[in-house]
């Protein structure tokens, strides 16, 4: 066995040490537990699969009887305040995750109806249910997927979805076309711990350690 995989295997612990620094809030599970569309909750990988167009949503991409959800933009530093249809207004210089929900059932009569739960790993601040307010934090969409028919997502009269417990939220709505889309806001996941300048520096000057050890040896 070569002398250096001491070393390599140090610098390969370091490297995950200082990885799960930046772990992120994240949907952990789902449940359809009422409804008429007989469905499941699924939560998607980015870039989306299944949709028409591909990575597409928002205008009858999917025709499902699921429930969907997927993680967008992760820890992100709000430089100003982002109000909420459902919860108080977050302030500026909050550390937030985002994560849209979704329900894209094929277009029936009568509509689509579906009730179910979604849980989160951090505490749930708020939901975005309106399209105006769904517009305007498309900032923390950061995840190239492309975005269809913002004059008519989120939900209408009828639906609703509220937060069910500290990480859950509550999906219950009736949709055909072209669906009911949210925004769920997360906090800062508790998993993640920012790491001080100094962590930062041990790490790095670890790292450099192992570089100089391995061109000596």
């Amino acid at each position: 066995m070569p002398r250096i995989s001491a070393f390599t295997s140090l610098a390969a612990g370091l490297c995950m040490a200082f990885a799960a620094f930046t772990a992120s809030a994240t949907i952990v599970s789902g449940a359809v537990t009422g409804g008429n569309t007989g469905g499941a909750f699924v939560k998607l990988p980015v870039p989306l699969t299944g949709s028409t167009p591909g990575n597409t949503v928002g205008a009858d991409n999917f025709q499902s009887p699921n429930l969907f959800g997927f993680d967008e933009s992760q820890n992100i530093l709000l430089t100003s305040a982002l109000d909420m249809d459902i919860g108080a207004t977050i302030a500026a210089g909050t550390q937030v995750a985002s994560h849209y929900i979704f329900f894209d059932p094929t277009n029936t009569n009568p509509a689509g109806h579906i009730i179910g739960t979604v849980d989160f790993d951090s505490d749930v601040l708020g939901i975005i249910t309106s399209t105006g307010l769904l517009n305007i934090s498309d900032i923390l969409a950061n995840t190239g997927v492309t975005y269809l028919n913002p004059g008519l997502r989120g939900l209408e009269a009828g639906d609703s979805v509220t937060i069910s417990g500290t990480r859950q939220i509550l999906f219950n709505t009736f949709a055909s076309s072209p669906g009911d889309y949210v925004r769920v806001i997360t906090a800062f996941s508790p998993g993640a711990v920012i790491p001080e300048p100094a962590s930062i520096a041990l790490v790095m000057a670890a790292l450099a350690g192992v570089g100089i050890a391995r061109r000596r040896r």
